[in-house]
């Protein structure tokens, strides 16, 4: 493969001095990039463009001929596991992602196999290794999948829920068979993710969208110990190169302590944590990447810049942060101002390492 001709990516995962805060954005090939909706358009359907990798790594690719970003993320979904196990996702229109055979049963999730990641989700692999090629060295490339309770709360519920009360209900008069669902799942979330790295991604990012639901002590037993049997799993070196991770709970602030001893490189910090007192509680064991809030793209050109200096500032000075947004950047965001962001980003953190 090609050598990098940008690492600050990497390098900052393991908290080497950078000559810039490098900044990549969650969702940031989506739907409020026009180039990217006339590829899905093409595609026929989210579905049509995800698991064709051809469209995928031509939307992987759509960013970085519009931004600087310092790293492109697989374009993909975090469903693609269970939809290997069997569940059939699906698009309803207004409705988000949802399965034709959501797990309501004993024998359901009992018959439940972990999937074969070169076989069944083989578009995957391809993708991967399409978008490294055609990145040609240009910049990292991060695999990514959902992590096992998120995973669960997705096949349990059937898609999105508000209160998901069918997973909590499981959770509270089953966790046996909660339990054998992360098993299997986090398995799966293994495999997938080292396949992908064997495929060509140098970095990988495990997102537990929903632990934020659970209770401290629910976390700790079933999200957290799966976390770390899943980054446990995984390589952590391929062809020579180290193979980072981060962890992203959304939600999560409160055990970020307890996320930093789950031995990945760096953790992900939403928007509602403060990253200064986050710094302080980590110390040197983890990178953080994050954590601007995506509404922030709605404001003036200088009321972004300004929040994005905020961001650099409340981490401060030294190695070991990724600029990134505290979640998915929103379809409604201008195009323009993702361009004023990673300028600012840019030009700012440079501007910090000289003063």
């Amino acid at each position: 493969m090609t050598p990098l001709k940008n690492d600050t990516f990497l390098r900052a995962l393991a908290r080497q001095p950078t000559p810039h805060t490098p900044i990549w954005l969650m969702r940031q090939a989506g739907r409020y990039l026009p180039e990217y909706n006339a590829t899905r358009k093409r595609a026929g359907s989210f579905l049509g463009l995800a698991k064709n990798p051809d469209y995928a790594t031509e939307v992987t690719l759509q960013p970085l001929e519009r931004f600087a970003l310092d790293a492109a993320i697989l374009f993909s979904d975090i469903l693609t596991v269970p939809d290997a196990m069997g569940l059939g996702l699906y698009f309803a229109d207004g409705e988000g992602p949802r399965f034709h055979h959501p797990l309501r049963d004993e024998r359901a999730i009992k018959a439940l196999h972990v999937p074969d990641p070169h076989t069944e989700l083989r578009y995957v692999m391809e993708a991967v290794s399409s978008i490294r090629r055609a990145l040609d060295g240009r910049v990292p490339l991060i695999g990514f999948s959902g992590s096992p309770y998120t995973l669960a709360c997705y096949m349990i519920e059937g898609g999105g829920s508000d209160d998901f009360r069918t997973v909590k209900t499981m959770l509270y008069s089953r966790p046996d068979l909660l339990h054998h669902l992360l098993r299997i799942t986090a398995q799966a979330v293994i495999d997938y993710l080292n396949a992908q790295i064997i495929a060509g991604a140098q970095a990988v990012m495990i997102f537990d969208t929903w632990g934020g639901n659970l209770t401290s002590a629910g976390y700790a037993e079933f999200s957290l110990a799966y976390l770390q049997q899943v980054v446990a799993g995984l390589k952590r070196e391929h062809n020579g190169e180290r193979i980072p991770s981060i962890v992203f709970t959304k939600g999560g602030g409160g055990w970020l302590e307890s996320m930093a001893d789950l031995g990945c490189d760096a953790l992900g910090i939403d928007w509602s944590t403060d990253l200064a007192l986050a710094r302080q509680r980590v110390g040197a064991r983890v990178a953080l990447q994050g954590n601007l809030d995506p509404a922030a793209l709605f404001g003036s050109e200088a009321t972004l810049r300004s929040e994005a200096r905020r961001v650099l500032d409340a981490f401060g000075v030294g190695p070991g942060h990724v600029f990134n947004l505290g979640h998915g950047i929103s379809q409604f965001t201008a195009p323009e101002q993702v361009a004023v962001l990673v300028d600012e980003v840019h030009t700012y953190s440079k501007r910090q390492r000289t003063s």
